[in-house]
């Protein structure tokens, strides 16, 4: 919905909520802004007409009828009684997990969203108290910019599109999934949804998606099955793909690489190539990044084991030095 398309409906929900008579189409047209831009008065109907059915397929109850035997027209208005929100008890702790869930999310998304909603609670006569102390605060932070539409995707029951890089191997893929829901996992956002391209569930952790996330069809194609605990899914995928750290030793020359020092482990003394030096051991989690890390360094850490990783890094200072342009 177009944001002007939007906003005339709001004005039209406003105008047609403080009015106890009905009114004709014309003063409506009159009174409510976007509806005075028609080209023509077809083109007003036309736009009426359609705005008249938005509401009601949102749920607004609109009446039709006349203010007066002597009008010759059916006037609108809304059924207050129908339209406004009913008495809600709330017990105090309830209040206050609504004041705590408003505080869990740091988006500029959904903070706009969170405060509309306490503010509808508010005008309801519901007392949500902010400033409530609670023993745990919870922050949950949606900075990702796939997570919107991600989210919206998920409420719309439609399929996306987007591109997804792996770390190993390092490589930028298309993905088009069927999305079940976004949950957080450890201080991050995952994505649980069907792969179409493997023909299985997978999770998606959203800080990994490349570029824009793309609708693909038609809304209301995509349903969660009932059985899927999305957060337990997150979690078992997540530790099964969790790699076991692998052991690395290193000699280290006397007095360098600090950084790397800060990391591992001394475990003696060696001499390399003439030079005596520290001899260190490392938990690797990810060896092929950790081999550019270790590059870094340059001559001044030297990998003995394992060999893939010792290989990796001599390659990559190989090519360091053909792109400076000197022969090795």
């Amino acid at each position: 919905m177009a944001t002007a398309r939007a906003e005339r409906l709001v004005n039209l929900v406003l105008c047609l909520l403080s009015t106890r008579q009905y009114l004709t189409a014309e003063r409506i047209r009159s009174i409510v802004p976007g509806y005075a831009e028609a080209a023509s008065d077809d083109a007003f109907f036309r736009m009426f007409e359609r705005d008249k059915t938005e509401l009601r397929d949102l749920g607004v109850p609109l009446e039709v009828g006349r203010s007066d035997v002597f009008d010759g027209i059916d006037g609108y208005r809304i059924a207050r009684r129908d339209y406004e929100l009913g008495d809600i008890d709330l017990e105090p702790d309830e209040a206050a997990a609504v004041a705590l869930a408003a505080r869990l999310w740091d988006s500029p998304q959904l903070t706009g969203a969170v405060h509309g909603a306490l503010l509808k609670l508010r005008a309801a006569g519901v007392d949500v108290d902010q400033d409530v102390r609670v023993p745990v605060e919870p922050k949950v932070r949606a900075t990702e910019p796939a997570f919107p539409p991600l989210l919206a995707a998920v409420q719309q029951g439609r399929v996306v599109e987007f591109d997804y890089r792996r770390p190993v191997p390092a490589e930028v893929r298309t993905r088009t999934v069927e999305p079940w829901g976004v949950v957080a996992w450890r201080g991050r956002w995952y994505l649980v949804a069907h792969d179409r391209d493997r023909a299985a569930p997978r999770c998606f952790r959203l800080s990994r998606i490349v570029g824009d996330v793309r609708p693909v069809g038609k809304a209301g194609v995509v349903r969660r099955p009932d059985d899927v605990d999305l957060l337990g899914f997150v979690a078992t995928n997540i530790r099964q793909a969790d790699p076991t750290p692998a052991t690395a030793r290193l000699w280290v020359a006397e007095g360098r690489a600090h950084g790397l020092r800060r990391r591992a482990k001394h475990v003696g003394r060696r001499e390399f190539d003439g030079e005596w030096g520290d001899l260190l051991e490392i938990a690797l989690r990810f060896p092929d990044s950790a081999a550019s890390w270790i590059a870094g360094f340059g001559a001044d850490v030297v990998v003995l084991e394992p060999e893939l990783l010792a290989k990796t890094v001599r390659e990559k200072l190989l090519g360091a030095v053909r792109g400076a342009g000197v022969r090795a």
